[in-house]
């Protein structure tokens, strides 16, 4: 697995992604990524993560968004020093694709709402070689 991470505001984002073949089906070009995202608040003030804003693209040239409170039903409270790890998946119709994003956070000590990066992670299906 590849791991991948970005720092906004003293919030590390990482993620790793692994190609799913016990779900995907190749021949009607359904193929199933899961993907773990990791977020460290290494900052000195207590935050919450509010919502998310994902951006999919394939190498079909296909772009999707997807918005939403929280991840994973969750909308994590994080002292400083914590992290918080969630598992999620992505279904693609190509072979290659990316993901992207942010997350809204909440600052609690000022009420500051500030957006996290997300950084891009690839979706990749392993290839054999001959």
């Amino acid at each position: 697995m590849v791991s991948v991470s970005a720092i906004t505001d003293g919030v590390i984002v990482s993620a790793e992604v692994k190609y799913r073949k016990e779900y995907s089906r190749p021949l009607n070009s359904e193929y199933i990524f899961t993907y773990t995202i990791s977020i460290e608040n290494c900052s000195k003030y207590t935050i919450q993560l509010l919502s998310r804003h994902w951006f999919v693209f394939e190498s079909s040239n296909e772009r999707r968004e997807s918005k939403g409170e929280g991840v994973v039903g969750q909308q994590p409270r994080l002292e400083p020093g914590q992290a918080h790890q969630y598992t999620s998946a992505c279904n693609l119709n190509s072979t290659i694709g990316t993901m992207h994003g942010n997350f809204t956070m909440h600052r609690i000590f000022d009420d500051r709402i500030f957006k996290v990066k997300i950084p891009v992670f690839i979706l990749e299906v392993p290839m054999k070689l001959n």
